[in-house]
């Protein structure tokens, strides 16, 4: 794609950066049959070739962001099957970035739509103030059919339908500390505790640590992390998702420097995008480039760290048919494709694929809050997929799909490692019905 920037916009790096990205584009239009928006509205500016032409213009002309731009960039899922299609290697992720911090600096929303964005970023990277928020949520869960009746308060009702009933305790595991492995040391890593997923399902990390411990391996939590920050960088919040970078970035330098790590282990893949970004994210730091591009070298979604043990046989192997819903920042943002198939498979569970397994579930953060009529569209769509496979569970690696999809699927979602963790010995997972087992101990 020709450009036409001046010297002195690209004076600034994030504006050269683009300009990069804008010429590996040659319109093929590839990305078009696998963009989820696309495919569900119809709308040329609702694809990424579309979205690429908003956003050259607008770079190009040095002006502000306008409510066209904003209506189709805020419709993007950011869930990157466009880059996996690409065939020119066009970095979409780093420039849709890059519009949507742009966007945040220079247009001015509608304030009922300002208060929600900035409630978001408020609660949801903080698991105290979260936790709260779920407990006041029982308050207005009587009032959601009077809130979507409103357009600006749709995204105030998506929030209420997608409140659990009850929630989990904090979990001890979660506090800072070194788990011990058993036997023979076999690795040393941390483990993010997160924000959204150490409130909803604690239990995930929990049953990593003690799946891990159990194979020899051990695990730091260390103190003065936090949230990854991607729930704000996608707002284009980047201040504040550079400061969660460092704060992270200081918090697992530390603890390399205090032991070494093999790995920074995360067991949400929409996390694992961001930290595995960290790199470019801070490249511009002089204080963080050489730390933050160590950290994201070390990033490792669980399956992928699991799949480079050597795994003993599992003590059980269910026969479980399984479906295996590949979150979009697995498959896409990480091309972690392979591992968490074939590990399921090797512990005795028959794993089905979904058709349409490219297309987003909806969920893209705070993506079903919103849009939530795009969200449910999607969601429902991958349902109807799923349900199709004759699977009596689905398994997955994001706990934002998990919440999605179990809000209208008619069987248990399960975390990967849960499963994983069952199979070599753990429990078996909450939700997961004894007449779905066949046992084979």
């Amino acid at each position: 794609m020709q450009t036409n920037f001046s010297s002195a916009q690209l004076a600034d790096p994030h504006v050269a950066e683009s300009e990069k990205i804008l010429r590996k584009c040659v319109h093929c239009g590839f990305c078009t049959a696998t963009c989820p928006t696309y495919v569900t509205l119809g709308n040329e500016l609702d694809s990424p070739r579309g979205r690429i032409y908003l956003i050259k213009d607008m770079l190009e002309n040095g002006r502000p962001a306008d409510k066209e731009i904003v209506t189709h960039i805020d419709r993007c899922l950011s869930c990157l099957a466009c880059m996996t299609t690409c065939p020119s290697g066009v970095n979409y992720m780093h420039l849709v970035d890059h519009a949507r911090a742009h966007i945040q600096e220079t247009y001015d929303r509608p304030l009922l739509d300002r208060l929600t964005r900035a409630m978001l970023a408020f609660v949801l990277p903080y698991p105290r103030r979260f936790r709260a928020a779920l407990r006041l949520a029982k308050l207005g869960k009587p009032f959601i059919g009077l809130f979507e009746k409103l357009p600006a308060l749709k995204p105030l009702a998506a929030m209420l339908k997608l409140a659990p009933a009850s929630i989990p305790a904090a979990s001890p595991m979660a506090s800072p500390g070194v788990h011990a492995g058993q036997g023979a040391k076999k690795g040393r890593v941390a483990i993010l505790t997160g924000c959204a997923q150490s409130v909803l399902d604690p239990a995930i990390n929990d049953t990593t640590i003690s799946l891990l411990t159990r194979l020899g391996v051990e695990v730091v939590v260390p103190p003065g992390e936090g949230c990854c920050g991607a729930l704000v960088h996608h707002m284009g919040r980047e201040e504040a998702a550079l400061a969660s970078a460092r704060q992270n970035v200081d918090a697992w330098t530390r603890t390399i420097d205090q032991g070494g790590l093999d790995a920074i282990i995360i067991t949400a893949s929409g996390c694992g995008t961001t930290i595995k970004d960290y790199g470019f994210m801070l490249r511009l730091d002089p204080a963080y480039a050489e730390k933050a591009a160590r950290v994201s070298a070390l990033a490792k979604d669980i399956t992928e760290y699991l799949a480079s043990l050597d795994l003993p046989e599992p003590v059980r192997k269910p026969g479980t048919i399984v479906a295996y819903h590949s979150a979009c920042s697995m498959q896409h943002g990480q091309k972690i494709t392979r591992q968490p198939k074939e590990l399921l498979a090797k512990a005795g569970f028959i794993v089905r694929e979904p058709r349409e397994g490219h297309l987003c579930c909806g969920s893209a953060g705070t993506y079903n809050i919103l849009q939530s009529e795009i969200s449910a569209k999607l969601r429902d769509r991958k349902v109807r997929n799923i349900e199709a496979t004759g699977a009596s569970i689905v398994a997955t690696g994001n706990i934002g799909c998990i919440t999605q999809i179990a809000s209208a699927a008619s069987m248990p979602v399960i975390h990967t490692i849960k499963l994983l963790d069952w199979a070599y010995g753990g429990p078996k997972p909450e939700g997961v019905r004894d007449e779905s087992l066949i046992a084979a101990e």
